[in-house]
């Protein structure tokens, strides 16, 4: 499977962080996170779940675990299984995160 312009793939939504789905595999999920200015993704853990987060656009303040990092495009995160994580857009322009998963989230 080929994607191209990943970032144009993003949906925005005004009252909540907008989700889209880029590809789906047996052992792998990779999606795309899209932020307003101030939309945040709240603290959360995945357990037995490894999430990479990889900026395509925009800067976002991305928290793992205990420490926090101004991340913009072309930056990227690791959140390690049952670690806590979180982002955020401060703006004033929109934020495009690709989050990959894996394993992949089960239905």
């Amino acid at each position: 499977m080929f994607v191209k312009s990943i970032a144009s793939l993003a949906r925005f939504a005004p009252g909540k962080m907008g989700k889209t789905t880029v590809a789906e595999g047996e052992f792998l999920f990779a999606g795309l996170n899209a932020f307003e200015p101030g939309q945040e993704h709240a603290p959360h853990a995945h357990e037995g779940q490894d999430k990479l987060y990889v900026i395509l656009e925009g800067v976002g303040l991305v928290q793992v675990g205990d420490q926090e990092e101004r991340l913009s495009a072309g930056d990227g995160a690791l959140a390690p299984s049952g670690v806590l994580h979180s982002i955020r857009n401060p703006g004033p322009q929109r934020l495009v995160v690709m989050a990959v998963f894996a394993p992949p989230p089960r239905q």
